[in-house]
């Protein structure tokens, strides 16, 4: 099931219905005009990512993610803590959820570390968000999963 169903209780009297909350028309169809429509929908950003994870490519959304977390701190201490994190996890050789980056931008964000600012991951995100923007996002365009959340949008569960 794509989306939580909760129990609804219109008085006292009457049995409980379910009512079930997905996507709007409006939003489906703003999702189609663009990446940044779709990311900024959290109900869009949930659902590109469960369709990455079925194409085997979730952490290229979760690394712009955590980009977009990692811009907004404001401690030093846990700059240099995220950043070390971010590296580890999506950018070192061999990392769990290595993302598909150059050699110049790897070493430039290797160096980075030393010193991070909000900024230190923006080429690498950019170049991530590219290649979302022209690979998975007209792919999930394209598929089912989009096809179901505009039915289900339209009110044809």
């Amino acid at each position: 099931m794509l989306f939580k169903t909760f129990p609804v209780r219109e008085s006292r009297h009457t049995l409980p219905q379910r009512k079930s909350y997905g996507p709007t028309t409006e939003e489906v169809t703003q999702w189609a005009q663009s990446l940044d429509n779709l990311l900024s929908s959290k109900c869009g950003f949930t659902s590109l990512r469960l369709f990455m994870k079925s194409e085997h490519c979730e952490e290229n959304i979760e690394f712009w993610m955590a980009c977009e977390e990692f811009r907004k701190i404001r401690s030093r201490s846990k700059l240099k803590s995220r950043a070390k994190t971010i590296y580890d996890e999506f950018i070192r050789a061999d990392s769990p959820k290595e993302i598909n980056l150059d050699f110049h931008t790897k070493e430039s964000l290797h160096q980075s570390l030393l010193i991070p600012i909000q900024s230190s991951f923006k080429a690498a995100q950019n170049r991530v968000y590219f290649l979302m923007e022209h690979n998975s996002y007209p792919r999930f365009l394209d598929s089912e999963l989009y096809q179901q959340l505009c039915r289900i949008a339209a009110g044809e569960r």
